[in-house]
């Protein structure tokens, strides 16, 4: 079995855990519209990536007044 020789001091699994770390996220504006949308990404609100337009989106008309 494999039992440790000794205790792992708080300095030690704290360098190790060191790099574990999430990192913030980093938001770039969408060259079409301005919004914020993830790097190497597809923007959500307008379809466009790399400044031509990759996913047809639909632009859906909702009344509040039919319900």
């Amino acid at each position: 079995m494999a039992v440790p020789k000794s205790k792992i001091t708080r300095m030690k699994r704290g360098m190790r855990r060191s790099h574990d770390a999430l990192t913030a996220f980093n938001p770039n504006e969408c060259s079409n519209c301005g919004e914020l949308k993830r790097p190497h990404h597809v923007c959500s609100a307008c379809g466009h990536y790399a400044e031509r337009e990759v996913v047809a989106m639909v632009e859906e008309n909702f009344d509040e007044d039919a319900a």
